[in-house]
């Protein structure tokens, strides 16, 4: 209804007052004249015929204005109020509709990471005593090999000094032997001799057999006798060589007086001094990490560990270090995933020749891949779950709706993938009501779109 709809009666009903107030003026005039006491010598008073006319044309002017005051503009609201309601029966409902969107071609997995050095190793006593002199402390960088500690093991040097002595003592029973088991051979040499001589003696019936072999078997005992001399010569460099590997073991045990860094970094823990007694293989003297290059460790979820490889590109960036980031690589994963935590172990590994980069450092690990074959994409919202399947409801060409089974694949929070059921460029109907149902015809609006306005059926009138 417009404003005109509006003014129109408020003009009649002005009128239709102002006439009432007339004819109500004309009727007090009569009665006044009625209650009049009229002369007798007079004739009775008759209205004119003016007055009789223009009560008429009151009256009838009155039943007008009443007419078209009151009955016409009811009707008029009446066939308005039919022509919208009926308007509203055959307006198509409107629905919200997104298109179904190919995800992007690089997935970007952001992941927190620790970091840890290259190589990080305790450096513990190899040898008891006191320590002597270090020349090192927490902080300082070293080199491959570099002396680092002393320690002082006076019992040490007793054991080598009793060592070289055992190896003499064995050098010379080894000498004794040698020169026995060369007068065993002279021995033997000579027994042999006499043996062919006397067989030859014998041979000739020169002297009896009985003489003749005496001297054959001081022959043959001097053969076994310079056999036993062999084999102790062999006892005697036996014990000297065992003499060499104790004299060698003691001073490889001395040498560890000397503590070395086994590769080059820098000593991050120092916990010892000058003075301090340090046991064999227990006392820790210092930590050394290298860190020209360290590994950041991240836990994959089990959905993104088939999109993980060995030697792909990783940035690294560090809430403590604001704007920077650094360039990574994969170099290995566990290959297995924890089964507490469905979770691939992966290492990235980071140059840091700068020193910036500190083991125990908290990181940002972004492993963008690319994928071969994108999912599509729905939001979550456009999901109608029913006892036969997931469904969406989907606009066809048209306009009109289908319930279609989809299959799918992870889920986002605010979307899901579908993995099949739909195209790229379908539009499927978001949060459908109980006004979207298979076959309906609808007015669809894309999100973010304002509605267009549904035309107004034929032979409604305004």
């Amino acid at each position: 209804m417009n404003q005109m709809d509006v003014d129109l009666p408020r003009k009649d009903q002005t009128t239709e007052e102002g006439l009432r107030a007339e004819i109500e003026r004309l009727k007090r005039e009569l009665e006044a004249q009625k209650h009049t006491q009229p002369d007798p010598t007079s004739e009775p008073v008759q209205p004119s015929r003016l007055t009789l006319g223009a009560l008429s044309v009151v009256g009838i002017v009155a039943i007008g204005v009443a007419f078209f005051a009151g009955y016409l503009p009811h009707q008029r609201r009446e066939h308005l109020l039919v022509a919208e309601a009926k308007a509203a029966g055959e307006a198509l409902p409107t629905v919200t509709v997104v298109p179904v969107v190919q995800a992007p071609s690089k997935v970007s997995l952001v992941l927190p990471g620790n970091m840890q050095a290259l190589t990080e190793a305790p450096i513990l006593a190899r040898t008891s005593g006191y320590l002597r002199k270090r020349y090192v402390d927490i902080g300082d960088r070293v080199t491959e090999g570099q002396l680092v500690a002393e320690v002082e093991a006076p019992e040490r040097q007793q054991e080598m000094r009793q060592g070289k002595a055992a190896l003499q003592q064995s050098q010379s029973a080894l000498a004794q032997s040698l020169a026995t088991l060369q007068q065993g051979k002279t021995n033997e040499e000579l027994a042999r001799v006499t043996a062919q001589r006397w067989a030859n003696l014998e041979g000739k019936g020169v002297v009896s057999r009985q003489e003749n072999d005496t001297y054959q078997a001081q022959y043959k005992s001097s053969v076994a006798n310079t056999q036993a001399l062999e084999k102790a010569v062999s006892a005697a460099r036996e014990n000297v060589s065992a003499a060499e590997a104790n004299l060698a073991r003691l001073t490889e045990l001395q040498s560890y007086r000397l503590v070395h860094a086994p590769f080059a970094g820098v000593v991050t823990q120092r916990n010892v001094d000058v003075g301090a007694l340090v046991t064999e293989g227990s006392t820790l003297l210092f930590r050394i990490a290298q860190m020209n290059v360290v590994r950041t460790y991240v836990n994959v979820p089990q959905g993104n560990a088939d999109s993980v490889r060995v030697g792909q590109l990783a940035k690294i960036t560090v809430p403590d270090l604001p704007g920077r980031e650094f360039n990574g690589k994969v170099t290995r994963t566990a290959q297995s995933l924890d089964p507490a935590t469905r979770t691939l172990l992966t290492e990235v590994q980071v140059g840091n020749a700068s020193g910036v980069l500190l083991p125990g450092m908290y990181a940002q690990v972004d492993l963008t891949s690319p994928v071969d074959r994108p999912p599509l994409l729905i939001p979550g919202d456009t999901l109608v779950v029913r006892p036969d399947g997931t469904q969406v409801a989907m606009l066809m060409p048209d306009r009109t709706i289908h319930f279609q089974l989809i299959k799918l694949g992870r889920d986002y929070g605010d979307r899901v993938e579908v993995i099949a059921g739909l195209s790229p460029g379908q539009r499927v109907v978001v949060n459908p009501g109980d006004t979207v149902r298979e076959g309906a015809k609808v007015n669809p609006v894309l999100m973010n779109e304002k509605p267009v306005r549904s035309t107004t059926p034929t032979g409604a009138s305004r």
